[in-house]
């Protein structure tokens, strides 16, 4: 008895101690397979369910910049199995899409035709702009800590959090990293907009986004809610700043989580530089 203890007491201790792993590998992999649907070729065949923003956004390109290289005029109309350039130089001409693609979300209301009116009347969105662009951009302290307040050509904008919660993943600079932040939350919490704009993606056909919504808040900026359980608005649909737009989830992700990122001319910029302290 004697002898068997050790050996005993070693199997005891190998069953209560797990194998240790690396959390910077385990970041890395999900950062990994949520960039696998970046598209980094030369060109691009257009599935269903696409639009051209949601191209543009996983190309890390403009969309004024991918509508150009292919002869694409506004609103940017796309059909299935178009042939889009993603380089080179852009197209002489812009041309309407033949068989036009349209993208609608599930919860899409009835009267489509009538919001399409209101939203037409709608006045543009102000510009909005980070807090750290010397020469462009002026802060202005508010009263109201929940929102960071930046005055533009004289216009007001105010940035707020997407989602009440912890940060458990930081923006990063790496080709492979995080592209925006990631907030801890519960399943079914309010995802509410950043900033006033138009919604001009809401699916989940982008691989590594589960349920994806991405608002157009001018002509430089974007930004992106991702792994949503539901979401509560449709394409072409205005938003204004706190509007619940979704309700978060775990879809595409490890745990109930918020993606969010924001865009300028196509290219990830850190959200904590936009959003209040």
């Amino acid at each position: 008895m004697l002898l068997l203890l050790p050996a005993l007491l070693a199997g005891c201790s190998s069953r209560s101690a797990p194998a240790p792993v690396s959390t910077l590998e385990l970041r890395e992999n999900f950062y990994q397979q949520r960039n696998r649907g970046t598209l980094t070729a030369n060109s691009y065949k257009v599935q269903r369910g696409d639009t051209l923003y949601s191209i543009a956004f996983r190309a890390g390109k403009d969309v004024r910049q991918l509508a150009a290289l292919n002869g694409i005029a506004s609103p940017y109309t796309i059909y299935p199995n178009q042939t889009l350039r993603l380089s080179g130089k852009p197209a002489v001409n812009t041309r309407p899409a033949k068989k036009p693609l349209t993208t609608v979300a599930k919860n899409t209301n009835k009267n489509n035709s009538s919001q399409t009116k209101s939203n037409s009347s709608v006045k543009p969105v102000k510009a909005v702009a980070p807090k750290n662009q010397n020469g462009y951009v002026q802060a202005t302290p508010g009263k109201n800590k929940k929102t960071a307040n930046i005055t533009l050509n004289g216009n007001l904008v105010q940035w707020q959090w997407p989602v009440k919660g912890k940060i458990i993943s930081g923006f990063s600079h790496q080709q492979q990293g995080n592209k925006g932040i990631d907030i801890s939350g519960r399943e079914g919490d309010r995802v509410n907009a950043a900033a006033s704009g138009q919604v001009v993606y809401a699916g989940n056909a982008l691989r590594g986004y589960g349920n994806l919504i991405i608002i157009k808040h001018n002509d430089d900026y974007l930004s992106a809610y991702a792994h949503n359980r539901k979401l509560l608005v449709a394409e072409k649909q205005m938003v204004t700043a706190g509007q619940r737009i979704a309700e978060l989830g775990s879809t595409d992700a490890t745990d109930a989580r918020l993606h969010f990122e924001i865009r300028f001319r196509g290219s990830s910029v850190d959200p904590l530089k936009y959003l209040p302290q």
